[in-house]
């Protein structure tokens, strides 16, 4: 077996800010009641004509410019979305020609809701780790903001569009992969949905509005009670302490899920981040976009451990603890 590590990271938002007081103009509600129960005060909202590839490729630009990598050697590009340009081609294909990568990459799309960039940094670490492929590039990005419904004000407060990049490298150093837990719950699965061509889910028949649906009660219950489950059951294999993780980075779903689920793991929230106060929920996007924030602002250092918890749609859930080692950065991130 070989080690791997992470080595760069970029991100990229689209310019266009949708705020809780233009929520106000659009749907009935007001910014002190989003903020009080979601801690969100604005989100990025891509153009008409802007798309999951094309965030992923801004993404990537933005890795490349910070630390210097070049992406002619990339051997597997794995994207994680579930907002897809098409149904096929998929996403990865298409920024593999644009970016210039070689047709000898492999290239494929991840489907695993929220929990999807976690997935694919997992999968990565597996084909390196194996000997299989060297350097593997790890894109979560989403468009959630084409299929929501923005006359539904439960769910059109919570969701924006953003991308996030890492490279996974071969070392022959000690991994940066410290430990895993996945796992998922389908019986679920009709709690958070976008219909397509079938139209029920566990016998429970489905509102078809090709729009995100979502029953976030219930997503809240099993969130609060599954990821501190799956955090003790990752730490147990792993032989690590709540106490020795530095940073904890879970799904930015909502803050009002995060800080029960930080209470009942009895860690401070001081050393929790997120990405939701600015940028809302962005599905597979949420995790990178809050670790390159706290790279940027100087928080999260080389040599950290950080631990990684997506969870959402199918009900999938999948925590990742690694310890950073990245490039140093040739230059200044621009901003967010």
């Amino acid at each position: 077996m070989f080690g791997a590590k992470i080595t760069a990271i970029g991100s990229y938002v689209p310019a266009r800010r949708l705020t809780n007081a233009d929520l106000e103009r659009m749907v009935e509600t007001n910014d002190e009641w989003i903020v009080q129960r979601t801690g969100i005060q604005e989100r990025r909202i891509s153009r008409q004509d802007e798309f999951t590839s094309d965030l992923c490729v801004a993404a990537v630009q933005d890795l490349m410019a910070r630390y210097g990598k070049s992406v002619q050697d990339v051997d597997m590009v794995i994207v994680a979305t579930s907002t897809p340009d098409f149904t096929f081609p998929t996403v990865a294909s298409l920024i593999q020609h644009r970016l210039g990568i070689p047709m000898t990459a492999g290239t494929m799309d991840l489907s695993a809701a929220c929990s999807g960039f976690v997935y694919g940094l997992h999968t990565a670490h597996s084909f390196v780790s194996s000997g299989l492929h060297r350097k593997v590039l790890v894109i979560g990005a989403d468009t959630i903001s084409k299929i929501t419904d923005y006359t539904d004000r439960s769910t059109c407060i919570l969701f924006g569009d953003g991308a996030g990049a890492v490279l996974v490298e071969k070392t022959e150093e000690s991994s940066g992969f410290l430990g895993f837990n996945l796992g998922s719950d389908g019986s679920g699965a009709h709690h958070v949905y976008r219909t397509s061509l079938s139209r029920s889910i566990n016998d429970i028949e489905l509102i078809d509005t090709q729009m995100l649906v979502q029953n976030g009660r219930e997503v809240f219950r099993w969130a609060v009670r599954t990821v501190p489950q799956g955090v003790q059951q990752l730490l147990s294999k792993s032989g690590v302490d709540m106490e020795q993780i530095d940073w904890f980075i879970p799904h930015s779903a909502n803050l009002r899920i995060i800080e029960p689920i930080c209470e009942r793991m009895n860690y401070s929230m001081e050393k929790v981040l997120y990405s939701l106060v600015n940028f809302g929920n962005t599905s597979a996007a949420t995790i990178p976009l809050a670790l390159d924030l706290g790279i940027r602002e100087g928080k999260v250092l080389n040599g950290q451990k950080v631990l990684l918890y997506g969870f959402g749609a199918g009900l999938t859930h999948a925590g990742l603890l690694v310890q950073l080692d990245l490039d140093e950065q040739l230059t200044e991130p621009t901003a967010l």
